[in-house]
């Protein structure tokens, strides 16, 4: 069961009528895993977009969908909306951990520790996004996305990385989507090294 606070409920219904979008459910879910936890997905659908396995739940007079994958990682979330100094945002309390399987924890540890540092002194990120018989599926972004050097940092540094690390590993497939990259750090045409990776 998820909660919406009274904070995220007036939000939430004035964001849709700004928009002239009033009636419409909120899809909720997780879009991936990072350093600092679960990431999240809140946007506005209606009835066209939902999918048969689609779990709907009432929640504060709202309808809240949410999609089969995400489920048992939102099981019990609080969604609130909190103001601050620099400006407000939606907050969410989740009890579930972040992976409960031991290999993807350990995964999830050297990414944090030694990957996603490196990377990001380039203007990268890595996140893991699943792991399943012994493959680990993970996506760049920032700077790696779209970077004619990706390849070379999948292959030479991350994925040699895990397999040592994680003996249980035996692939890591990069889900990214380099196409839509914008402004790399590294284009094919400027040459240079993996920042991560030998």
């Amino acid at each position: 069961m998820i909660t919406v606070t009274e904070g995220a409920r007036a939000k939430i219904l004035e964001l849709m009528k700004s928009q002239g979008r009033e009636g419409l459910a909120l899809r909720f879910g997780v879009r991936g895993r990072g350093p600092g936890g679960f990431v999240y997905r809140l946007a506005f659908i209606d009835a066209s977009e939902r999918d048969a396995t689609d779990r709907q739940e009432e929640a504060a007079g709202l309808t809240v969908v949410i999609d089969a994958d995400s489920a048992p990682l939102v099981e019990g979330a609080s969604i609130d909306y909190v103001e601050q100094a620099g400006g407000g945002g939606f907050k969410i309390d989740n009890p579930n951990p972040l992976w409960a399987d031991p290999v993807a924890l350990a995964v999830q540890r050297i990414l944090d520790e030694e990957i996603s540092p490196a990377v990001a002194t380039h203007g990268g990120s890595v996140t893991l996004i699943d792991v399943k018989e012994g493959t680990a599926f993970i996506q760049l972004g920032g700077g790696c996305q779209g970077c004619g050097m990706a390849d070379v940092t999948l292959k030479h540094g991350i994925e040699a990385r895990i397999l040592e690390v994680v003996p249980q590993i035996t692939a890591v497939v990069d889900t990214t989507d380099h196409a839509g990259g914008h402004n790399p750090y590294y284009q094919p045409a400027k040459g240079g090294r993996s920042p991560y990776g030998a």
